[in-house]
């Protein structure tokens, strides 16, 4: 594995790329929205568009502050953060992820507005899944709201439910700087490389912060029993029963710390719907680790025991993220040009629609083809679909074109990653996705 001189090197490369668009960033932005449409996640007029009408290409979403810093997709909604460090939020809020107090009427989730009960809280970032949203202060504090049975809202024994940010209280004493939110998990990362997990724990996905490692319900019935194809009837049983025992879920209701990395650095952290991924300092070593289910080979390892284990990673990597059930991240990778190595993607995964943007083998991590000259600095992975951004600000997309969550203007696949000629020459700050949906961060 490589140092972690290394790590942090390439790391700091790409951190400075990043800065350097900030710097260059007009005070006037943007945001363009494209994919499914079907909640309002992207954030386009009734009158234009229709609520539940896909967009085929980026569209500008009005409405919005002309000083967005930052954006950010759960699954089916989405969250801008401004200068001022205000926050607004629209998309799906049957579980009031969208912080407006009660859960607002369908036919007004596609219009932006701001999230209340932040006013005395200046928010730098923000973070969501499929039924919460988090925000985090400038002061390091974690603010959480929506609902969740599985915990994920981190506020105490059997706290379901927060209709207004609420502060994650057992967090009270660190200084949060990331969080990556699974289905129903959570990871939290400290400025000081500290890392906390807390919501459902099966398969491992937060590596050891209690005594047990358990297998999921579903996953366990449908892994230990395969019913033939005819069998509908018992495949239905071992579902329900999967379901039934899904009752007495395995909850960790309030952040803990990850045991397995005690007085261990982390750097980053990323999570598909039931997979984690940690990119940490391991006896001097720049390391990634993986834990959490391993159906479609998202782990990228070998090793199949349940907990944190290394990815089979030969890459030097920067920065990692996850779509649903796809693994990827920027790598130092070989290169006969660049002294050193060169920034490439490395993915690895589910890839029923090409959302990896290479061939087989799938659990393997092996680069993604056709990004040659190019740098990546920042990728992000949808439900089938994955999206980066390179150093001259052009966004590549691959995978599933249904709905037309990559934007180029039709439902066409797209095995390997395809120029989004629709913004080229646009100053592209951030590209980030959703489960079906995407959001682009413009300078104006």
């Amino acid at each position: 594995m490589p140092g972690v001189g290394s790590v942090v090197k390439n790391q700091r490369a790409v951190n400075a790329i990043v800065q350097r668009f900030q710097r260059c960033m007009s005070s006037r932005t943007a945001v363009m929205s494209f994919g499914d449409g079907n909640h309002g996640a992207l954030g386009l007029p009734t009158s234009l568009m229709g609520l539940g009408v896909d967009a085929y290409e980026p569209t500008r979403v009005p409405s919005l502050p002309p000083d967005i810093t930052s954006v950010t997709a759960g699954h089916y909604h989405s969250l801008a953060v401004t200068s001022q460090g205000q926050l607004w939020a629209w998309g799906r809020d049957l579980e009031a992820q969208l912080g407006r107090g009660l859960p607002s009427p369908r036919d007004s989730w596609n219009e932006p507005k701001r999230v209340t009960g932040l006013d005395q809280v200046n928010v730098c970032s923000a973070f969501a899944s499929g039924v919460i949203s988090a925000a985090i202060g400038d002061d390091g504090s974690l603010w959480v709201w929506g609902k969740s049975k599985r915990g994920q809202l981190g506020l105490g024994e059997r706290v379901m439910e927060a209709v207004v940010p609420s502060r994650v209280g057992a967090l009270a004493g660190e200084k949060i700087t990331k969080v990556a939110l699974g289905w129903g998990h959570a990871l939290a990362l400290t400025e000081d490389g500290k890392l906390f997990g807390w919501g459902y724990f099966a398969d491992g996905r937060l590596g050891s912060i209690t005594e047990s490692l358990e297998t999921s319900p579903l996953e366990s019935a449908s892994n230990n029993q395969e019913p033939s194809s005819s069998s509908l009837e018992a495949a239905e049983k071992l579902v329900l029963e999967g379901m039934a025992k899904e009752n007495n879920m395995p909850i960790v209701w309030e952040p803990s710390l990850v045991r397995d990395l005690h007085c261990i650095e982390v750097v980053d952290i990323a999570c598909g719907l039931d997979h984690s991924l940690i990119l940490c300092v391991v006896s001097g070593d720049g390391t990634l680790l993986s834990c959490g289910s391993n159906i479609y080979g998202q782990l990228g390892r070998e090793n199949q025991d349940i907990g944190l284990f290394p990815v089979d990673l030969s890459f030097r990597p920067m920065s990692i993220a996850a779509g649903l059930d796809h693994s990827l991240a920027i790598c130092q990778v070989p290169s006969s040009d660049v002294i050193g190595g060169a920034a490439g993607i490395i993915t690895w995964g589910w890839n029923q629609t090409s959302q990896l943007g290479r061939g087989e083998p799938e659990n393997i991590p092996l680069g993604v083809e056709g990004l040659e000259g190019e740098i990546p600095v920042s990728v992000a992975g949808g439900r089938v679909h994955s999206i980066a951004l390179t150093s001259k600000r052009e966004v590549w997309i691959w995978g599933c074109g249904k709905n037309g969550r990559l934007g180029l203007g039709s439902s066409c696949d797209e095995p390997e990653p395809i120029l989004l000629d629709s913004v080229e020459g646009c100053e592209v700050l951030q590209a980030v996705s959703g489960f079906d949906h995407n959001l682009l961060l413009i300078a104006e």
